[in-house]
């Protein structure tokens, strides 16, 4: 035992070992700065960079002429149609003009098409006015003139200037017709006066018209949720579809809107694009 802690002794009292340590210690930190300061920049061009030309409005080949001669490549991203420019010149570009990149980078570049792609124009008749529009532009067309026709379907598309399933130029125009909630027949607006709100939105529904606004009128001569007047009263007949709006009685100690009454919510009013 004595033998061992006498090696032991003599081990750790050299100096050589404390060379050792030290000389390693000292190759780590080398090693870090040098491959911080030296080998990672150089593998990563550090402190190097090129700033991207603007290539728009230049043909595809000599765009790529432009980015070569920088110490860049290229890369088709897409092509689009775009009047404005000749056939196969850029027209749009990422990384944008002016932008600082690595040597070697790959600008993706949009080119001018030769001629319009052609797409296929959606059925968009029954749809709302929003949702037509919205299938329209996915489809890479616009919605052109809307022009209102007597119908109950209120903002319901009747009918499309191209019919659906036909191949036309991308961001051509679509002409909608679309209904104004009224119908082409007059008929007579009953007298719902002193009814009950559910028996007159029902009586008024059931006429072929629409509920309009309704508002709450404090009283205590009249049992609540009874209707006080209506409107329009003064014409004995209107279109089919027309909104009647309501006056109805509250108890004057209820607030308005803890009013119970059933009301009927007519839909077609919520979507009112024009």
């Amino acid at each position: 035992m004595k033998k061992f802690f006498s090696i032991l002794f003599r081990f750790f009292a050299d100096r050589k070992l404390y060379y050792l340590i030290i000389g390693l210690v000292l190759f780590g930190v080398i090693s870090l700065i040098a491959m911080d300061r030296i080998i990672m920049p150089s593998y990563t061009n550090h402190d190097k960079g090129i700033t991207v030309p603007n290539i728009s409005r230049m043909s595809l080949e000599e765009a790529q002429g432009v980015l070569e001669s920088r110490g860049l490549r290229h890369e088709l991203a897409r092509k689009r149609s775009n009047e404005a420019f000749p056939p196969d010149y850029v027209i749009d570009q990422t990384p944008g003009a002016g932008m600082l990149v690595k040597p070697n980078r790959k600008v993706y570049v949009t080119v001018n098409t030769a001629s319009t792609p052609l797409v296929t124009v959606p059925e968009v008749e029954d749809l709302s006015l929003r949702n037509a529009t919205i299938q329209l532009q996915n489809s890479g067309l616009q919605r052109g003139n809307v022009t209102y026709e007597s119908s109950r379907f209120r903002n319901s598309v009747l009918r499309q200037s191209i019919p659906a399933g036909r191949e036309v130029d991308h961001n051509s125009t679509v002409d909608l017709i679309v209904g104004d909630g009224l119908g082409v027949d007059m008929v007579e607006v009953p007298d719902v006066t002193n009814m009950h709100l559910t028996e007159a939105q029902n009586t008024l529904q059931g006429s072929g018209l629409r509920i309009g606004e309704i508002r709450f009128e404090p009283t205590d001569q009249v049992v609540p949720n009874t209707v006080l007047s209506y409107a329009p009263d003064d014409e004995p007949s209107v279109y089919e579809g027309t909104a009647i709006d309501l006056v109805v009685s509250v108890s004057p100690s209820e607030e308005e809107e803890e009013e119970t009454g059933p009301v009927i919510i007519d839909e077609s009013d919520n979507d009112n694009d024009q």
